[in-house]
């Protein structure tokens, strides 16, 4: 949804003059990975302050490959696909890096810390599925309708949500907890969202 809001002429304004830099836009895909990986490894050192800075660098490397495949008319199919596939990597790193970091957290709302991580995962897994699933059964035939299916929370604000629990993680975890809580409850009913709207789908 954010990202439906988001002008990619502006986004690519600011961006693409890092194509100069002559990296391909598969190589700052692959690159994502490289600060994601390291956050992974800040959070199961405790270090959240290091391991937030890391992740949002990994975000900021993952616009950056878009803006330069548009700067340098170098965008395929297949760099899109290569993007989606290792998004979902970093993504991973964030939630099972977060889990064992709140490892020693209380339940919240009677729900163990694990549990709250372990549903945030299926919901974000099952937002990209149910719109894969739809298209594989050719139940939405309109490429423009799947584009629309969006939902309540997409991957831009899932991970903005809970980088903001971070950045509050920092004075008490709880808050940590709270925005993976409310993340794979909106996560989830978003996924619900784009089943309904491909089943009403003509």
């Amino acid at each position: 949804m954010l990202k439906s809001h988001l002008k990619s002429e502006v986004t690519d304004k600011i961006l693409s003059p890092v194509s100069r830099l002559g990296l391909s836009p598969n190589a700052w895909s692959l690159l994502s990975l490289l600060p994601a990986s390291l956050g992974f490894i800040a959070l199961i050192l405790r270090n959240l302050h290091l391991a937030l800075v890391l992740f949002a660098a990994s975000g900021f490397v993952d616009m950056v490959d878009g803006a330069v495949a548009r700067s340098t008319n170098s965008s395929t199919t297949a760099g899109a696909f290569i993007d989606g596939v290792l998004d979902r990597y970093v993504e991973l790193l964030l939630i099972m890096g977060l889990d064992i970091y709140l490892g020693g957290e209380k339940p919240f709302l009677t729900v163990p810390v694990h549990a709250w991580t372990m549903l945030l995962l299926f919901g974000a897994v099952m937002t990209s599925f149910v719109r894969a699933y739809a298209d594989h059964r050719g139940l939405v035939k309109d490429p423009a309708s799947l584009k629309i299916m969006g939902g309540l929370l997409e991957r831009a604000e899932r991970l903005m949500l809970i980088y903001i629990g971070m950045a509050l993680g920092i004075y008490d975890p709880r808050f940590i907890v709270m925005a993976v809580a409310l993340v794979a409850v909106l996560a989830n009913v978003t996924a619900i969202q784009r089943v309904l709207f491909a089943l009403k789908s003509p």
